[in-house]
Parts: C-alpha cells; structure tokens; sequence
C-alpha cells in the first residue's frame, strides 16, 4: 500500500488524492456492510485497495491516456476517443495490472468501470462506482445525502440513483453521454 500512496501523491493533485483516500475508506465501510458471504474474507482489503487504484489515471493528459490504450490494445469506443477523460477507468486499471501487479480481475472491472458501470456488475464493482459518488469530500450533488443513506441499505437502488441523477445531470448540461451509462442504467431500472 505505501508503494501505491506514494505513486498516487506524485501524480494526482492534492484534492484528487484527498477524493482517492475518501472512496478508499467509503468502499471499505460499503464492504463491511455488504459483506455477507464469510467466504469472501478479504472484501474489505479488496474493496480499500480498488478505491485506492481507480482514479490512478486521473489527472494524465488525454495525450497519454490515448497513447497509452494505442501501445496497450486497450480499447477505445469513438464516444472515449473523442473525450479521451473517460479512458482513465481502463488505463487506470492498465497501470494496476502493470505497475502494481493487481491479477484480480474483480478488482481490474471495478477500477475500469468506475464512471459508467456496466450490467451485471459484481458486488465490489458496484461497491467502488457508488463510494466514488457519496465519499465525503465530493461536491454536493442533487440528493447526495439521501444517496448516502440509501447506499447503505440497498446497493442495487443506490446504482440506480445515482445512474438517474448522472444522466438527468449530463442532459441538462447538454453533455454528451458514453452509451455504457444509458445502458447500465436500463439495467438497474429492471431490477
């Protein structure tokens, strides 16, 4: 872990280190209280360690996030090309696997999908993507406290919060979409 914390203090900016520490701790609680299958023991380890690593990319240049998915085969829709911010979920988890020598895959999809889902995601996938909306130094966003509460009841309406608010967020901005978002939140309105 400190190998990772220095890494993460020389290339995030303080605020965005501070945010990166605040999921590490909320995906550890989120563990902790989702935690129900004594199988899988070291959630919480697992948990702290995705939150530490899924903003790793962050504050890289959209140059190098580019570059780096081109030399790596790492995919890239049109929609990331073209707003090349929404490459530092999977080059985060490049740089995990890489440089940190991170093999769960669990912990890779959830650093990778952090920003948009996915369906069908696993508990520690969806556990990371909400500590990344509700730890306690993000902005204040439309409904967080409740957002906050709910998260600690019921996982699944938590994603689709939070899915709903982010789109309703995106379209009053007139912002563009990644269709992975739409497509996670269909799912989670099924549910």
């Amino acid at each position: 872990m400190k190998k990772i914390k220095k890494y993460l203090k020389k290339h995030l900016t303080k605020d965005r280190y501070q945010h990166t520490l605040g999921v590490a701790y909320t995906a550890a609680a989120l563990a902790m209280k989702y935690n129900a299958d004594t199988s899988n023991a070291n959630l919480v380890k697992r948990a702290y360690l995705a939150g530490l690593l899924h903003d790793c990319a962050k504050c890289m240049s959209d140059e190098k996030k580019l570059h780096i998915c081109e030399k790596n085969n790492l995919s890239c829709s049109a929609m990331e090309a073209e707003h090349p911010y929404l490459l530092h979920g999977k080059v985060g988890a490049h740089i995990a696997g890489k440089k940190f020598g991170i093999k769960d895959e669990d912990i890779l999809h959830a650093i990778t999908w952090h920003t948009t889902g996915r369906p069908n995601m696993s508990l520690l996938e969806k556990i990371i993507f909400i500590a990344d909306y509700i730890e306690p130094s993000r902005k204040p966003v439309k409904e967080l406290d409740l957002i906050r509460k709910l998260a600690f009841e019921d996982i699944d309406k938590t994603m689709e919060k939070i899915l709903s608010n982010t789109l309703k967020y995106l379209d009053g901005k007139n912002a563009p979409v990644d269709t992975m978002t739409q497509t996670t939140y269909e799912s989670y309105r099924k549910i």
